[in-house]
């Protein structure tokens, strides 16, 4: 699994949140999330922009917004008390949120409202049908009996009818009309060992999904078809960028940073200062990478190596967003944290 994800999944449970009511013990993918003081406050794992909305998700199925550049915040009702593990907008209303228990959510206001769209449950049932090969039907069938306890940990929207779900053991959903219908990837992703997919970017009709130990796939017709590429190096990928031009930056385990400029066929190491996990990338809005480490260190992409920013440890960062003029938002263990702009420059 995502080893990061899981260990601030972790933590949540152990620790407290100010709670303002208590909603009946179930199943948590039919128990709405609960109520909170200050979701801002809340472990959030992924962050993005509903126009000049902040949507951020995380821990116990939370939704936090803030229309004021992250200065104040308010919880949005979400149905499902799992942990959402990523979120994002196609335009300024359209979005979809993913995590635990095989979870997808839409939204059509801007995060507003949330439904659910698509459970593990759902999904055993789904992959079960499409089956064609006694593998395929295997699988499926420990789907079925597993139950719903497999994440999605990233998700891809084209716009607000297509989307591609990603995450544990192969796990791979699309669908073309918003979330109503879904189709199982898994028979078209070259991934023969099951392995987790925890990286998903699109630019246009290029696909790259990145995974556990150096897991590669890219596709250049919208995902109609997938070739496996050469990993430069064996650990897990848990953060990537994908840029217009065909540029590919992936990283993971011991600040490993690895950059394509020709598809994937071919990667260079970004030397990097800090030997520690990297575990969110952002596109900043002059076009430039930062990068956040699980030591709390934030980087800038400098050429072909990374350096620190002057601003003090963050606590477990696992997203970053980085709004126009600053300031950059991380969010993880510790909530929303801001980096001031003037660190940016």
């Amino acid at each position: 699994m995502r080893f990061f994800t899981f260990l601030i999944a972790a933590i949540a449970l152990a620790g407290s949140l100010p709670v303002l009511a208590q909603a009946p013990v179930g199943d948590a993918l039919k128990r709405p999330a609960l109520a909170v003081k200050a979701p801002q406050r809340a472990v959030l794992l992924a962050a993005a922009l509903a126009g000049s909305r902040i949507v951020a998700v995380g821990e116990r199925g939370i939704v936090a917004l803030s229309d004021d550049r992250g200065a104040t915040w308010r919880q949005a009702p979400s149905p499902v008390s799992v942990t959402l593990t990523m979120v994002r907008f196609a335009d300024e209303r359209n979005g979809v949120a993913v995590g635990h228990g095989g979870t997808v959510l839409t939204t059509d206001d801007a995060g507003t409202t949330w439904r659910l769209r698509l459970d593990g449950r759902r999904l055993a049932e789904l992959a079960k049908a499409a089956a064609t090969t006694p593998e395929a039907q295997q699988d499926a069938e420990r789907l079925v009996t597993d139950g719903p306890d497999k994440p999605f940990l990233d998700v891809l929207q084209w716009d607000a009818k297509r989307l591609l779900a990603v995450g544990a053991y192969g796990l791979a959903f699309y669908s073309d009309d918003g979330g109503e219908r879904w189709a199982p990837w898994m028979d078209r992703l070259p991934n023969p060992k099951a392995l987790h997919w925890y990286v998903a970017r699109h630019a246009g009709n290029t696909l790259l999904l990145a995974g556990e130990q150096g897991l590669l796939a890219r596709s250049d017709d919208g995902g109609q078809t997938f070739q496996a590429l050469n990993s430069p190096y064996k650990g897990s990928w848990f953060a990537g960028e994908l840029s217009a031009n065909g540029q590919a930056v992936l990283a993971g385990l011991r600040g490993n940073v690895w950059r394509s400029t020709d598809g994937g066929m071919q990667w260079v190491q970004l030397a990097s200062p800090v030997p520690a996990t990297i575990t969110a990338m952002t596109v900043a809005p002059d076009g430039g990478l930062l990068l956040a480490s699980q030591a709390g260190v934030v980087l800038r992409l400098q050429g072909d190596a990374l350096a620190p920013l002057k601003a003090p440890p963050v606590p477990m960062p696992s997203a970053l967003l980085a709004l126009q003029g600053g300031p950059l938002l991380t969010l993880g263990v510790a909530g929303v944290v801001p980096v001031a702009a003037e660190v940016l420059k």
